[in-house]
């Protein structure tokens, strides 16, 4: 099976992709495009997986640069090639040939470009990272090579909707201590459970920091098993490990 490789019209003219789990070489939970070396899936296949990916963004696979995410909000500015994956969760760069990877399972991938400026950015964003800052941050980063903010488009690829997204009291409580309008990002559920809404947050938090534009593809990782790996339909499903999706660009 070929990759599928979602794109935006937004991002345009800069090589992009947010794969999906389709077309790889691993098997099992893991069946297809698992880009997680973390994972509990066979080495070989995840490098195979890897290599199918920076031949897709044609770039040679030690260009495929990522980080060790913690959900943090801390970027690496990336100078060169390099196979060094510091603590962080977004890089950006203005070196073409270099293609900045993000690894999700229901997290935001969010891939940023100023493609007058030649500046490129990619973020892991998380409950956790989205609320301390790592968007603002990575847009910041980006200005300190060179981009202009209004110039800057930031795509939020496929990740866990608000419809599946159910959370208690205490995770309420984190937002409404930043800031009581997080509200907003809240819905009833069941049970005095809430519907929390993550690609809102990100939307929100990138056109408060004066991005140019900001869009979600509106994909749902959870409702579409044969598309996207889910880390919390994983977990209610009790499988032992999950697969990673890979989201890429590169000038």
């Amino acid at each position: 099976m070929t990759l599928e490789i979602l794109t935006s019209d937004a991002l345009s003219p800069i090589r992009h992709g947010f794969f999906t789990r389709r077309g790889g070489a691993s098997s099992g939970i893991f069946q297809g495009l698992n880009c997680g070396a973390g994972s509990s899936d066979q080495t070989e296949a995840v490098n195979l997986n890897r290599a199918r990916v920076a031949e897709a963004m044609q770039v040679d696979p030690p260009a495929l640069t990522g980080v060790h995410q913690i959900h943090s909000p801390d970027v690496v500015t990336i100078t060169g090639p390099t196979t060094e994956r510091p603590k962080a969760d977004a890089l950006v760069t203005n070196v073409p040939g270099i293609a900045l990877s993000i690894l999700t399972a229901d997290c935001q991938p969010v891939l940023f470009a100023d493609a007058q400026a030649g500046v490129i950015g990619a973020a892991h964003a998380g409950w956790r990272g989205a609320l301390d800052g790592v968007l603002e941050a990575t847009l910041d980063a980006m200005v300190a090579l060179g981009a202009d903010r209004t110039n800057t488009v930031a795509v939020i690829g496929p990740t866990i909707s608000q419809r599946a997204y159910e959370v208690g009291e205490e995770f309420f409580d984190d937002f409404m201590i930043q800031d009581a309008d997080n509200a907003r990002f809240f819905a009833n559920g069941d049970s005095g459970k809430y519907l929390f809404d993550l690609p809102g947050l990100g939307l929100n938090k990138l056109r408060q920091a004066g991005i140019g534009n900001a869009e979600w593809t509106n994909h749902c990782t959870y409702s579409d098993p044969d598309r996207f790996f889910s880390y919390r339909r994983a977990t209610h499903s009790k499988e032992a490990d999950y697969g990673r999706l890979i989201s890429c660009i590169r000038l």
